[in-house]
């Protein structure tokens, strides 16, 4: 389901009640199937004590959680949140196993799709649906934390998986930061390269970044909303015409990569952008604080690299609901862990996240003051697609696909790479 809201609305909605009640009862694509529950019950009841283990992804958001646990201490003086952090592709791959002893991640985040699926079949979530938590979130941006009808976890996060864009360097090269089809994007690329600038730094070397362009070029290739749902099922395929289209758009996309771009983590593609040596950040608006972290004072938007040929597009955008917060049903201190859930569900409390970071959140009534949050909401009336890389429930297809899009950028013929994650998909059947 697409977001479809007037600009006026929207800019009404954002100044009220934040970007929650704008996207009430639009799911997205993948986002409502039933999934396996855990089958436990709710968090133990009793006093809020001992130290919480808290794991999650997010380096860049430290210092925001470091200041809510000060207030969170001073509120329950019994208890403390000591942070957990590991980078979004070990959180990925190793999470699950780490934190099914209970003995770290008491509570935890997760992203939305494939993680949230596996830790809900391994019984790692408390079933949150009865916990006073829960009403303070908008009810229509719930489903990626549901399974089966049951509340497990509490998707905070509404972002947007686009490019940033250097708007300074967009203006002096003459670029369109706003193009409607796949020749108006390439059009703005080349723009920029000529007024000396990198186009795009892409992280390519980084697993979890990488991926993020996917959803962009994807979402309007694909024949269906539920496209990765159906590769992984085996009714749609790699080497469907529609999916090599777009690799052989990844493809006129390398002149505008920085040098090396397969080979790039995540640090020094911020570094290229943030020093003004790249117009746009290849990643999403979760990038927004850690550039401005750097130093960044220039104006920043975010731009839809839109391939659609046709002069219509059925998405203008797309975005993300996710860092799903649970309480571990393995953990001894539950009650301690539920209560740090609880804090950071409050209205006021989200909003200092909010702001702090750069990052739109899901609970109700929170009042935005941050200006890149101000700047991003033109976004909120656009009409966007759910991040389709999510749909994955199989992180081994997930990782084969995605992989086919790094390989034909490395110069590998896109029928090739397609064929190859096709094996891939099929040995997942």
């Amino acid at each position: 389901m697409a977001t479809n809201i007037s600009r006026r609305q929207a800019m009404g909605i954002f100044g009220m009640v934040g970007l929650g009640a704008a996207l009430t009862a639009c799911a997205g694509p993948g986002g409502g199937a039933a999934r396996p529950a855990s089958g436990l019950g709710g968090p133990s009841a009793g006093a809020v004590q001992g130290e919480v283990s808290f794991a999650h992804w997010r380096a860049e958001d430290k210092d925001a959680f470091d200041a809510l646990i000060k207030k969170f201490v001073a509120q329950n003086p019994q208890a403390g949140v000591a942070q957990s952090i590991s980078t979004s592709n070990d959180y990925n791959t190793q999470a699950l196993q780490k934190l099914r002893g209970g003995s770290t991640g008491d509570a935890f985040a997760t992203f939305r799709g494939a993680q949230f699926t596996n830790f809900g079949t391994a019984g790692i979530y408390s079933d949150l649906t009865d916990t006073d938590a829960v009403k303070n979130y908008d009810p229509g941006l719930l489903s990626a934390g549901q399974a089966k009808g049951r509340q497990l976890g509490l998707p905070y996060q509404v972002v947007f998986p686009m490019p940033l864009a250097n708007l300074d360097l967009f203006d002096k090269a003459g670029a369109d930061p706003a193009p409607k089809d796949w020749a108006g994007f390439l059009g703005a690329c080349d723009d920029l390269k000529r007024s000396g600038v990198s186009p795009m730094a892409w992280p390519a070397g980084d697993v979890g970044n990488a991926g993020q362009l996917f959803n962009s070029m994807i979402a309007n290739n694909a024949p269906a909303d539920d496209m990765c749902s159906q590769i992984e099922k085996g009714t749609l395929a790699c080497t469907d015409d529609w999916f090599i289209t777009m690799l052989k758009q990844y493809r006129e996309l390398v002149p505008y990569f920085q040098p090396n771009s397969t080979g790039t983590a995540v640090e020094p593609a911020q570094a290229l952008f943030a020093q003004q040596q790249a117009a746009m950040l290849v990643t999403g608006s979760y990038h927004l604080a850690a550039v401005r972290g750097l130093g960044v004072e220039f104006p920043m938007g975010l731009i839809f690299p839109n391939t659609t040929t046709k002069g219509t597009s059925k998405y203008e955008g797309v975005y993300n609901a996710t860092f799903i917060l649970g309480v571990n049903s393995a953990s001894e201190k539950q009650p301690a862990a539920l209560a740090w859930i609880d804090f950071l569900s409050q209205p006021e409390n989200a909003a200092s996240y909010a702001n702090a970071t750069a990052q739109h959140v899901t609970v109700k009534d929170v009042e935005y003051s941050n200006t890149d949050l101000k700047n991003t909401s033109p976004w909120l009336s656009k009409k966007t697609a759910l991040a389709a890389r999510f749909q994955f429930e199989n992180l081994d297809v997930r990782n084969a696909v995605e992989a086919s899009c790094i390989a034909v950028v490395a110069g590998t013929d896109p029928e090739k790479a397609a064929a190859d994650a096709q094996t891939v998909v099929d040995q997942n059947k």
